[in-house]
C-alpha cells in the first residue's frame, strides 16, 4: 500500500493552526492568530490578539473608533507579540511566523528583534497604510523574508 497523496502541507498546516488560535480571540472585529515555527517544522509558540494577562476583557474597551482610550488599540496584544512573548524555549532565531493578518510596524520591530527569519502571512488587509509600508521597511532592512500564503482550496472541518 502507498502512502496517502492528500495530507496538507506545512504551510496549509501551520497558517491552518495560526487561524484556529485567532478563533479564541474575544476581539469583535478582527480575530488574528500567529504560530512560530522552527526551522525543523516544529510549533513553537502560538498567540492571538487579545488583552494582557490579568486585564478583564469586560471592562476594557472593545471599540475600534472614538477618543482613543476608550478604543481597544492602546490595549491590545497582538497576537505575533503574544506569540513571542509566550514562547518560553530559549532563542527564536531563524524562525518562521504564521500570520492570519500582515503584522503592523510594531510587531514588525519584535519579529525582527526576536530573530524570526520569515513571515508568511494569509491576508495584507491593510497594505499600503503607513503602518504597513513601515513594517514593509523593517523587514526589507533586516533581511526578513515575507510572503503571502498560498490557499489551496482545501477545507477542513474539525467538530469541537
Amino acid at each position: 500500500m502507498d502512502k496517502r497523496k492528500d495530507y496538507i502541507s506545512w504551510d496549509e498546516y501551520f497558517m491552518g493552526v495560526s487561524r484556529l488560535s485567532a478563533m479564541r480571540s474575544k476581539d469583535p472585529s478582527t480575530q488574528v492568530g500567529a504560530c512560530i515555527v522552527s526551522e525543523q517544522n516544529k510549533i513553537l509558540s502560538m498567540g492571538y490578539n487579545g488583552f494582557p494577562c490579568g486585564v478583564s476583557d469586560d471592562e476594557f474597551p472593545w471599540a475600534r473608533e472614538g477618543d482613543e482610550l476608550e478604543t481597544k488599540y492602546p490595549y491590545v496584544c497582538h497576537s505575533e507579540l503574544n506569540a513571542i512573548l509566550n514562547y518560553r524555549g530559549g532563542s527564536l532565531d531563524g524562525t518562521k511566523i504564521y500570520v492570519s493578518l500582515f503584522p503592523c510596524n510594531e510587531c514588525a520591530k519584535a519579529i525582527i528583534q526576536a530573530g524570526i527569519k520569515t513571515v508568511i502571512y494569509a491576508d495584507d488587509k491593510y497594505n499600503g497604510t503607513p503602518g504597513n509600508v513601515a513594517a514593509k521597511r523593517l523587514f526589507n532592512a533586516a533581511g526578513v523574508r515575507y510572503y503571502k500564503y498560498q490557499p489551496s482550496g482545501k477545507s477542513v472541518t474539525i467538530e469541537l
